[in-house]
């Protein structure tokens, strides 16, 4: 095999697993990061400073070090996970704290008229958030979540440290096996590239779509 022949195989084996964590992090963290939002916004005050404090500090530590840590530190604990589903949780928890920072700030960006007013009517606040906030904010947070699903795109990378088969653990494996490290690592490159390129292209597209949707705008 030549080396392209290489590069491309190494290429076809990672890219399926980095999409499929990648998408599946994201969902998660989208879910957990709205619970987290509706918590701090409609919880007590307790419940409050408890989870923004567990959010700073995912933010306030490095990816790198969290994979790390859940991977190989987890059986300390009696937390045994295969490297895939460590990459997975590991990516989940660090795309929840910054998903609920963004919807956090979308909540604190509607008027609170319009919560008020959704009281009374008689709205639960289950009912509040998913008729009301949810739906006003949508247009003004899509951006912040696209730029952070790129984020998280890239951020599958580092899950090589923890010998998740993913794009760059086979496509370094090549390089290391053959030395020709410029052309693995330009395929490399090249590969998240369109990853990143596609993400931001469905991004506009939905945006668009809500767009028209919510303010009946082309």
């Amino acid at each position: 095999m030549t080396v392209v022949t290489e590069t491309l195989w190494a290429v076809a084996r990672g890219l399926p697993l980095t999409i499929g964590i990648w998408l599946a992090s994201v969902a998660t963290g989208l879910l957990v990061g709205v619970l987290v939002a509706c918590l701090r916004h409609f919880g007590p005050a307790l419940l409050n400073v408890l989870l923004a404090t567990l959010v700073e500090i995912v933010r306030g530590v490095p990816f790198v070090v969290q994979a790390f840590l859940l991977y190989y530190g987890g059986p300390f604990i009696g937390l045994d996970l295969t490297p895939v589903v460590a990459g997975w949780l590991a990516l989940s928890i660090y795309a929840a704290a910054y998903f609920s920072e963004v919807f956090r700030g979308g909540f604190l960006a509607i008027p609170p008229g319009h919560v008020e007013a959704a009281r009374l009517l008689g709205l639960k606040t289950p009912q509040t958030i998913t008729r009301i906030l949810l739906p006003e904010m949508a247009l003004s947070v899509l951006p912040s979540l696209a730029n952070l699903a790129v984020i998280l795109v890239k951020e599958t990378a580092i899950l090589s440290i923890i010998t998740v088969p993913e794009l760059t653990f086979t496509v370094s494996g090549v390089g290391s096996a053959t030395f020709a490290f410029a052309q693995t690592m330009a395929a490399l490159a090249l590969s998240y590239w369109l990853l990143v390129e596609l993400t931001a292209y469905a991004a506009r597209r939905l945006e668009r779509g809500i767009a028209r949707a919510t303010l009946g705008t082309a």
